[in-house]
């Protein structure tokens, strides 16, 4: 019995250890290191890959909030993902009498809680195919599958985005790279 309950320490240890582990990892993303001691502002301005994100999340005002105690789960959107919307979207977001869009559209890639892959999998399993995730804009988000480690979000405008990079732990919460803006019903 006492080799038993060893056992089962033991296990229980090591997934503590590797789970601590992996959120202590750095990750590559845009060319510079993404540091788990970091939060997501601190992170994000470093990547070139986000600059576009990052002067949306400063117009809209949502610096102070993304350094926040979260947690929080952002699926960051890469700047092609931006070029690739119709001409002069990102513009008319930036305008300042368009704030109130812009944060509703930046705050619809954010959803409460930290959840990485393997969470979002787990939900997506449980939920028979698909997790449905309320976002900090009020909206819905689905996560689906698409093979056996990639995860595609659905957002409410019926568009589809791949998340490229999972699990970019932050002090204050997980990022997860993706190649599409998510839009929100407007």
């Amino acid at each position: 019995m006492k080799k038993g309950l060893l056992s089962i320490a033991l296990i229980a240890s090591t997934a503590i250890f590797s789970n601590s582990f992996a959120q202590d990892k750095t990750v590559m993303v845009g060319g510079e290191s993404m540091y788990p001691a970091k939060n997501i502002i601190e992170n994000a301005v470093n990547s070139k890959d986000h600059t576009t994100l990052v002067a949306a999340v400063k117009a809209g005002g949502l610096v102070e909030t993304l350094q926040g105690k979260g947690p929080f789960t952002v699926f960051a959107p890469v700047n092609d993902a931006f070029e690739n919307l119709p001409a002069g979207t990102v513009e008319t977001l930036l305008k300042p009498e368009n704030k109130g869009t812009l944060v509703k559209v930046l705050t619809y890639h954010v959803v409460a809680g930290k959840m990485d892959f393997n969470t979002i999998a787990a939900a997506i399993k449980k939920g028979g195919g698909k997790a449905e995730m309320t976002t900090v804009a009020g909206g819905k988000l689905w996560a689906m599958m698409n093979g056996d480690h990639n995860i595609t979000l659905k957002d409410e405008a019926g568009n589809v985005a791949n998340i490229s990079t999972y699990d970019v732990y932050q002090s204050n919460g997980v990022i997860h790279v993706i190649d599409k803006v998510l839009m929100p019903k407007m």
